[in-house]
This record gives C-alpha cells, structure tokens and sequence, in this order.
C-alpha cells in the first residue's frame, strides 16, 4: 500500500494518475473534501481507500493504519495569500512531523512536499544542496515548508527522508487552487476568446513588464521525476524539480496565443500591494543533483507543454 495525502489535489491527484498508470492502485487517498470541486480530480483513478485528513491523522496516532510500502505527502495548504499562521503551523509543519516520525519509525519510505518558496528572493540562488539555515522565505507558506525542512535537518532525519522542492508546476487539475491556479489556467477563456492576456506590472527596475523570470514546469514532467524518486528510495535528501530552464510571463503568453491560434495581446494591470514585497522575479532550479541520482528525465520545452495544457483547457478535461 502507497499512502497518497493531499490525493485529490493538483500535484496529488497527477501523481495518482500516474500511479495508476504504472498499475498501481493499491493506494490510500487521504485528503480534506469540502464544498469545493477537488473530487472531480479523484474521478476514474483507482485507489482502495479514501480518508479525511483528521480522521487519517488521528488513525495514525492511534496506531491503526498498517504498514504501508511508502508515504507520499503531498498535503499541504499552498496559498501564499493566507494570513492565518497558527493554520500553517498546524496544517503544514506539525501534521508532517507526526507523519514524518511514524514513517521513520517503521522504516518506510518518505516523500514530502517542500516549496522553492522557500528560496525567498534568491540571493542564496536555488541550490538544493545549499546550506538551508540560510534561506529566508517571502511569505509563511514558504516560511511554513522551511521550518519542515529544518527540522529535519537539526534532528538529523534529513537523510531518512526525500524531499521534493517544486518550482512552478501548471498543468491539469489544478482548475480548483483558485487564486494559487498558474496564469495559464486563470486566462485561457481570455485568451481563448476574447484574444487578450493581463498580466502584472513589473516593480522591480531589473525587469520590464512581464519579463520577471520563474521556472515553469508541467505537471507530466513532475510526476515523472516524483515516480523515479519513487522507485529509488535511497536517494534521500532535498531535490528540486523545475526544468532548470527560467522563461518569462510574456513567453507563456505567446506560448498560449501560439497554441490557440490568435495574435499576441499583452495588457499589464497593478499587482496588489499585498504581494509586492514578496513576490519572486527570478526562479531557476539546479538539477544538478536529481541529474546525479541518476534521473534522466527530458522535460518538454515550455511552448509544447503551454499547448498540451492548452488542449486539456479547451476540453475541459482532467488527468
């Protein structure tokens, strides 16, 4: 049995399709379904068992869940907008240690979500060998993921568990994060239809209007390097996984205005003041590190993955 947390959710619900597409469904879904629209992503995969994310917690702690092959946790809330930090500390950081150390105690793999959001502005770069005390994170998402992480690291638990820093995944599935949802998923109707983009305002000098830099990854790539680190136990430790490739705001426009067939139409609108001190003009992963565990994963250019999603959008239709 694989325990799958935050299941139903974009990256979650990727990998269980994934998952299912190696025949494996002997798997444990555990998430938090409210009156949201995330069970949709649950719908056609093949999984044995689903449960909340409280009752599963306390299930755990009362030592009624059976040894499973690996834990997978994805569960996380991922709003870099919430401003409740007693949230974060519960739902983020103190639920994954109770995971952590029941994984750990019964020697079983553990593969968890960190952020690049704990990167903060890059003045450390993006090196998932870096010495992380030195990271100061924008926001308490971010702050949230680096406190996991340096737990770990000062209970020297770093090297019995994997842990994956996701940089800027779109794709699929994830119709249902709504402000967190990637720009190509907020505008495709727009830009589909009414043959415009808007995107932020640039506050940085070092920057023109839609030229801030993030690495872009999809979500098909993703899973594909989640299922190596998967299959690969040994390799323990923080990974990034972006593309290493950092591209702009207005090539995903263009990528979107290629894969939908119109003109390029850029409007740049004011960011909100709540995000323009924290928000990040440059992201770039080192894969230096995945590369020598020995995964050797292409990812798609941006321009092919921009107009794979694209499809998806235009049939509203899900992985």
């Amino acid at each position: 049995m694989i325990i799958l947390t935050g299941g139903a959710g974009f990256i979650g619900s990727c990998f269980l399709w994934k998952l299912n597409q190696e025949k494996i469904d002997d798997i444990l879904v555990v998430d938090h379904l409210d009156n949201g629209e995330k069970w949709k992503n649950l719908v056609g995969k093949k999984f044995y068992d689903y449960m909340q994310k409280e009752d599963f917690l306390q299930a755990v702690k009362d030592k009624k869940i059976q040894k499973p092959q690996a834990v997978v946790h994805l569960g996380a809330c991922s709003s870099t907008t919430q401003t409740d930090a007693n949230y974060y500390i519960h739902n983020n950081f103190e639920y994954s240690k109770t995971l952590a150390l029941w994984a750990m105690d019964l020697n079983v793999p553990f593969i968890y979500a960190s952020s690049a959001a704990t990167y903060g502005n890059g003045e450390n770069g993006y090196d998932d060998n870096c010495n992380i005390d030195k990271l100061a994170p924008l926001n308490m998402y971010g702050y949230s993921k680096q406190l996991f992480d340096l737990w770990l690291l000062r209970n020297k638990y770093n090297d019995k568990v994997t842990g994956i820093k996701f940089f800027n995944v779109f794709g699929p599935n994830e119709y249902h994060k709504g402000s967190m949802k990637s720009v190509i998923c907020k505008t495709y109707d727009d830009v589909a239809q009414k043959g415009i983009i808007k995107l932020f305002k640039s506050y940085n000098s070092k920057y023109a209007d839609g030229d801030s830099l993030r690495d872009f990854v999809y979500i098909k790539d993703v899973v594909e390097v989640m299922m190596f680190l998967l299959n690969n136990p040994k390799n323990t430790g923080l990974f990034n996984i972006g593309t290493g490739k950092a591209r702009s705001w207005n090539d995903i426009a263009k990528s979107m205005f290629a894969a939908v067939g119109k003109q390029t139409n850029i409007e740049y609108f004011d960011m909100p003041e709540i995000l323009r001190g924290k928000y990040q003009y440059f992201t770039e992963a080192k894969m230096d590190k995945i590369r020598q565990a020995g995964c050797n994963h292409k990812f798609m250019e941006l321009e092919d993955s921009v107009k794979d999603y694209c499809i998806y959008l235009k049939n509203k239709s899900y992985l």
